[in-house]
């Protein structure tokens, strides 16, 4: 007979370990630690991530083509680079 009882309470916990239900007898507090662990992480709730907009996303860093860009932008707004087709020394003495 005991041990059609140690059975059926082996299988009782085995039950509730499968369908995510607290195995043993808890208190209330105790429950109240249950349901916390049983929500969604407060990370993957929609209100959490979807409170900010999305950052840019970045496939990579290109530091280098980052600073030839700068140096071209600084060269732009000082005027200095390649004269256009025409106005360089040369053609200058032919006019």
């Amino acid at each position: 007979m005991s041990s059609l009882l140690e059975y059926a309470l082996r299988m009782s916990l085995l039950s509730a370990r499968l369908f995510g239900e607290v195995a043993r007898p808890t208190d209330s507090k105790s429950m109240k630690v249950v349901k916390l662990f049983s929500e969604l992480p407060l990370a993957k709730k929609k209100e959490t991530y979807g409170w900010y907009p999305d950052h840019h996303a970045y496939s990579g860093l290109y530091e280098h083509q980052d600073i030839m860009d700068e140096q071209k932008q600084l060269k732009k707004l000082h005027e200095k680079g390649k004269p256009k087709k025409g106005e360089g020394k040369r053609g200058a003495k032919k006019k």
